[in-house]
């Protein structure tokens, strides 16, 4: 599995990002281009400690963290997937303003690579920086594939 922390997947999803236009159709799911480009901000907010969410009840935590090794290994998400209420974007975004943020929250992220202690995810716990890097990863690589990038 491939890390933000990695500088050829660093790259390889900067110009990803770079290439996704406003008219980039989704290939699956409910959220246009412009509110996927606000919703992948979130996770990299919360590892960077900007951002947070409410932590769900002991028995719904209890089931997320099962499901944690999804998140960093090298199995794709399926398409369609559920999206935690607080991470869901359902309002209009402003493309060009929402690329520019993310594409700043990635060299953002990109430049913690040598950072070895991180605060746990509010619902899967702890994580390695390795662990973050890849899940990072993954998020976005998902997203940019369900537009066509």
């Amino acid at each position: 599995m491939q890390s933000l922390f990695n500088p050829e997947a660093y790259k390889e999803i900067k110009n990803r990002l770079n290439s996704l236009t406003p008219e980039a159709e989704k290939q699956w799911g409910k959220m246009t281009v412009s509110q996927m480009l606000h919703h992948c901000q979130k996770p990299i907010l919360i590892a960077l400690e900007k951002e947070t969410i409410s932590k769900p009840p002991f028995l719904i935590r209890f089931a997320m963290k099962l499901m944690k090794p999804m998140l960093y290994n090298d199995k794709p998400w399926k398409k369609g997937l559920p999206t935690a209420k607080e991470l869901e974007v359902t309002q209009p975004k402003d493309f060009s303003n929402e690329k520019q943020q993310l594409d700043l929250l990635i060299e953002d992220f990109h430049g913690h690579s040598n950072k070895d202690e991180w605060r746990p995810h509010p619902v899967f716990g702890t994580f390695t920086k390795e662990q973050w890097g890849k899940m990072q990863y993954k998020h976005l690589d998902h997203h940019l594939t369900q537009f066509n990038v």
